[in-house]
């Protein structure tokens, strides 16, 4: 009988030794971004009162399964200022070739369990997915954590910019998946539109929660790959005005999109271990995004 989690080990093996192999090798230049903005710093500030009360204590809601095995490692991904970066990398227990790639990126709160587990039940839909860590391996405990670490990263974007790049190149090269996706809550939300800006032809779709937008025409122009941007109409860090703009913005470059807004959701609703959990919008959010993900990242039938 032909073992499939046998040949998806086989397969994990290979890219565990491509990965050291490129470890070693030269990364070339980093690509940095502009400085950080009054913008970029205006968003922390807001996501720490957002966040002011919350507690990293999971609810019910982070306790969700994965619909079917799945197979996971924490491996280096990238190499960024001499210091190898680690990533929750998983995918179906019984994949027997690449599949799609998404590119997950943490809250502000950093690559922590409940993050690991909304990457497990990503990855059994059908997907190779590498959650990236752009807080060095740190993961906070408290909001005055998470601002500190948020903070370093808005005064350091090259070193996160360099970051996603090498995870792009990751999924790409090494896991050769055929198509990519971003997708980010919050913090990653944010980075998540700044993966797209990043590779606006060769990303295949970004999905972005209740992250920082912009409505700059100029920044949003590049952009070839749909886009699917989750937001709560009652958060009061990223607000309604800001989202309205930034869906004007696509639709008047005739941009691929999928805009929603959850009336009475806070800031963060989807996220299971915040005071703001909103289960039933978590749940039609997360099916809206399965869908997306599904016409995005499946090749259309010859």
């Amino acid at each position: 009988m032909f073992d499939r989690t046998g040949s998806a080990r086989s397969l994990l093996a290979a890219i565990l030794a491509a990965t050291l192999l490129a470890a070693g090798c030269d990364k070339g230049d980093s690509v940095a971004p502009d400085s950080a903005t009054v913008a970029d710093r205006e968003n922390v500030e807001a996501m720490a009162r957002e966040h002011g009360d919350d507690t990293t204590e999971a609810s019910a809601g982070a306790q969700i399964a994965p619909q079917k095995a799945v197979i996971s490692e924490r491996l280096p991904y990238a190499e960024v200022g001499d210091e190898l970066v680690y990533g929750h990398f998983v995918f179906p227990a019984d994949m027997v070739e690449p599949l799609p790639a998404v590119i997950v990126i943490h809250e502000w709160w950093g690559l922590n369990d409940n993050v690991r587990a909304m990457a497990d039940r990503l990855a059994a839909e059908g997907y190779i997915v590498l959650a990236v860590d752009l807080y060095s391996g740190d993961i906070a405990a408290t909001p005055s954590e998470a601002q500190h670490r948020m903070t370093r990263v808005v005064e350091n974007q090259d070193r996160a910019t360099e970051n996603i790049r090498q995870a792009f190149e990751f999924v790409n090269l090494t896991a050769g998946a055929p198509r990519i996706a971003s997708l980010g809550w919050c913090f990653g939300g944010g980075w998540s539109l700044n993966t797209a800006m990043l590779f606006p032809h060769e990303l295949d779709a970004a999905v972005i929660y209740y992250g920082q937008v912009t409505d700059d025409e100029e920044d949003l122009r590049p952009l070839d790959m749909p886009i699917l941007g989750i937001f709560g109409g009652a958060d009061q860090g990223i607000p309604v005005a800001s989202v309205n703009a930034f869906k004007d913005a696509l639709e008047r470059l005739r941009k691929d999109h999928e805009v929603y807004i959850y009336p009475n959701a806070e800031h963060a609703f989807a996220n299971p271990t915040g005071n703001a959990y909103d289960p039933e919008a978590a749940e039609d959010a997360w099916q809206k995004t399965l869908t997306f993900l599904g016409r995005t990242l499946t090749p259309p039938a010859e």
